[in-house]
């Protein structure tokens, strides 16, 4: 990216923060402001800006924002909330993530002709993890009954961590499969297993060793104010880059560390929204620029691929593909036909995807007919469920919480004031500060 680019970016984020509120009224949300922004200014039919799909740095930050996004998101997920209601989370993740990754898949190999069954496994799992950030609205809407909100929320910080390695499998397995070298991919099961096993050992060490350090000096009154937002910022900088140095997966590293960093540190003395304010906010500031790098790189290249199978394929991953698992998952659990509508649709396709695709080009390259299929459909699929699910969230909610009105056993969560760093995460997303959020984000 050039001077020009990250100068028309920051006044971007100045102006949408100016105005935030006025279009979250209107259903407009950061990441459609953003990919909108990023088509129309750096287009490489007539932008004004330049930026290479190819380029090292769109790269470098994607990687770095789902890294951010994957350690905060583990991290906020408190274990103690969940035990609440353990069944309806797991069910979506254990049953549910993984039929849709399947079932994905086996869509794309049949309708997207030619597609190798690697690349469409890969375009299966890329498009299986979720995006709270795209129905913020429906998540921090306290109508909504708790045990729905807390399900929605906790299922979008973890899958993405959990189809992590899935995906990078089957990018090596399709390096294999069409003839490419890559430095960095191995098709090998041995060297896969071991960058598994060395991305979860860096992961716990690093994490469980950076909350023990932080929670000892604020125990011990050592650290300045702030500074436990820096050094949860540098733990999971340090367990992604510290992975891609021993040749591990560096994704897979910073979701273990969330995890650890989460159940080893002391809340007695650390906050633990204070401590991830830095590295969330960080990660959702750098979110906003990865959607911007998508409208400007994959949207193009998605419409100049343009393929009505793709574009089918899109309807079918946001409605059968999702639905179909997740109505499977929740089957005898107790969980209202209302309520499985309603968390089936909800399961938007955002940053992750947007990561992986970038991920599959910097791997496979964008020159292959295969490899472009593939990536265009999951742009396409994103860019469909940006629409959609920010224009839906808000009626979509309304008339949830209106079906479930006079339905007993799923009570509204209770009022509360929320964290700063969750008024100020809303803030972002939106524009605007939500009365509470589920107990499970924090």
């Amino acid at each position: 990216m050039t001077e020009s680019t990250i100068a028309v970016l920051a006044l971007l984020m100045l102006g949408w923060a100016a105005v935030s509120g006025v279009l979250a009224r209107h259903d407009i949300t950061g990441p459609f402001v953003f990919a909108l922004a990023g088509y129309v200014l750096a287009n490489p039919d007539w932008g004004a800006l330049t930026v290479n799909v190819d380029a090292a740095a769109v790269h470098v930050v994607a990687e770095v924002t789902l890294a951010l996004v994957l350690f905060s998101d583990a991290v906020r997920v408190s274990l103690a909330e969940l035990r609440r209601d353990l069944s309806i989370p797991v069910r979506l993740l254990a049953i549910g993530l993984v039929l849709s990754m399947v079932l994905g898949g086996v869509f794309a190999g049949w309708i997207i002709v030619g597609l190798p069954w690697a690349l469409a496994g890969f375009v299966g799992a890329a498009l299986a993890p979720t995006d709270a950030a795209l129905s913020v609205e429906v998540i921090n809407d306290e109508r909504i009954p708790l045990r729905v909100r807390r399900a929605l929320n906790v299922e979008s910080g973890l899958n993405d961590g959990i189809a992590t390695p899935v995906v990078v499998f089957m990018l090596a397995v399709s390096a294999s499969q069409l003839g490419i070298v890559s430095d960095s991919v191995s098709v090998e099961i041995g060297a896969q297993v071991r960058a598994l096993g060395g991305g979860i050992i860096t992961g716990i060490g690093v994490g469980m060793g950076g909350a023990v350090l932080i929670s000892t000096a604020a125990r011990r009154a050592w650290m300045v104010g702030g500074a436990r937002r820096l050094a949860t910022l540098a733990v999971a900088i340090v367990a992604f880059a510290a992975a891609l140095a021993f040749d591990t997966n560096g994704f897979l590293a910073a979701f273990v560390a969330g995890v650890a960093f989460g159940a080893m540190l002391d809340e007695e003395v650390v906050d633990r929204d204070e401590a991830i304010e830095l590295p969330a906010l960080g990660g959702e500031l750098l979110a906003l620029v990865v959607w911007f790098l998508f409208g400007a790189t994959l949207v193009p290249l998605a419409v100049e691929d343009l393929d009505g199978r793709a574009v089918v394929y899109a309807v079918a991953s946001l409605t059968i593909v999702r639905m179909l698992p997740v109505a499977l998952s929740l089957a005898r659990s107790g969980i209202d036909r209302p309520s499985v509508v309603f968390i089936g649709w909800f399961g938007p396709r955002g940053l992750a995807s947007v990561v992986f695709a970038l991920l599959a080009i910097e791997e496979l390259g964008a020159t292959a007919p295969e490899v472009r299929r593939a990536v265009a459909t999951v742009a396409w699929t994103v860019l469909l469920s940006v629409v959609l699910h920010g224009i839906t969230a808000r009626p979509g909610g309304r008339r949830y919480v209106q079906s479930e009105q006079h339905r007993p056993g799923l009570e509204p969560a209770p009022r509360g004031r929320p964290s700063t760093f969750r008024r100020h995460r809303h803030a972002i997303v939106t524009g605007r500060t939500p009365a509470t959020l589920p107990d499970a984000e924090a």
